[in-house]
């Protein structure tokens, strides 16, 4: 879809002010979460995950950061699933990005409790998000693009044709991939005027800033805005010693980053894969920097700040499709392809 002639998202998208509650003979109560659930969904969240991805933990201050965005309304935007005792059986979140430069994105986050899945309680969910979604655009004046999106490890084909079942498509693909941290790492030269520093929390907002120039052109991203930047730098899995930047000095005296190697940890994550591994969560280039080795040379200065730090593995995730050719640098950086992950979304 394009951004010519398009009329608002109110004339677009049609749906009633409220969605209906969700219906299962299994739920004794669907109600929207409170910020007193966080415990309570959370639990259902861990269990979840560590059946579905042990190597891949969310902590609950990210839970929290979610349930807590300024642009999150829990009464209206979240929905739980609970059984006679008040136990969590299913969440979800229907999340409207902040951002909205090239396209109005709501996404559909949230999880069932393994123990009762296959018996129709993630449709039903489900088909009060859509509807939710739905709202949340219809509520909405914009005249861009707009999508309600989806995402799953392509593994999990029951997600995927459910999802498909209520006409989300595939459009995307996402790869995760890994690289033994003690293979041979090169020796990159940069050009002179930009140098490689540390992350500081004085660098924080320049840095913002250079994410958002380099994922312009990135597939789905829209800009991140302080909140949200905040809560990503701010979190106890953040880590500022092992992520790397290039900068350079601008002329009124300030400093300007124009690439960028940001990374986590998660030690409950280690058990899951075997080893402990750090998570590169960001790698970007200014479009001004690009064509001149400083991914190569921001992603080399943080393996050796992971082999430093005793991590023996480096992961991050791809798009496959990348406009900026991640995938070929990753891999000549050493990078092996894992699992896969897809994106399903309805375009409007």
């Amino acid at each position: 879809m394009t951004t010519e002639a398009l009329p608002p998202l109110a004339e677009r998208v049609h749906a009633p002010e409220e969605p209906s509650l969700p219906e299962h003979p299994e739920v004794v109560l669907w109600r929207s979460a409170t910020l007193d659930d966080v415990d309570a969904i959370f639990a259902t969240q861990r269990a979840a995950e560590l059946a579905d991805h042990p190597d891949f933990l969310e902590p609950r201050e990210h839970l929290v950061d979610d349930l807590t965005g300024s642009n999150v309304d829990l009464a209206r935007d979240s929905m739980l699933a609970l059984d006679g005792e008040g136990n969590v059986l299913a969440w979800g979140l229907v999340w409207l990005h902040p951002g909205r430069e090239t396209r109005v994105q709501s996404h559909l986050w949230g999880t069932v409790r393994p123990d009762v899945r296959g018996r129709g309680i993630g449709r039903s969910l489900l088909e009060w998000q859509i509807a939710r979604s739905r709202r949340q655009l219809a509520g909405l004046d914009s005249a861009l693009p707009a999508w309600t999106h989806v995402s799953g490890l392509a593994e999990n084909t029951s997600l995927i044709r459910l999802a498909e079942s209520f006409g989300l498509r595939i459009v995307r693909w996402f790869t995760e991939m890994e690289r033994p941290v003690a293979d041979p790492i090169p020796e990159i030269a940069l050009d002179e005027g930009v140098r490689l520093v540390p992350y500081e929390p004085e660098l924080s907002e320049a840095t913002r800033l250079a994410r958002n120039d380099a994922f312009r052109d990135h597939w789905g991203s829209q800009s991140t805005d302080p909140e949200r930047w905040a809560k990503f730098t701010g979190a106890a899995r953040f880590r500022a010693d092992l992520s790397r930047l290039v900068v350079a000095d601008d002329p009124d005296g300030g400093v300007r980053v124009i690439a960028f190697a940001l990374a986590s940890v998660n030690e409950e994550e280690w058990a899951g894969r075997g080893r402990p591994f750090g998570y590169i969560d960001l790698i970007g280039v200014r479009r001004e920097g690009r064509g001149r080795r400083l991914a190569p040379a921001v992603m080399a200065a943080q393996l050796r700040a992971f082999a430093a730090a005793g991590l023996e593995d480096a992961v991050l995730d791809v798009d496959t499709e990348n406009p900026s050719g991640a995938l070929g640098l990753y891999e000549r950086m050493g990078y092996a392809p894992g699992r896969r992950e897809v994106a399903l979304v309805t375009e409007y």
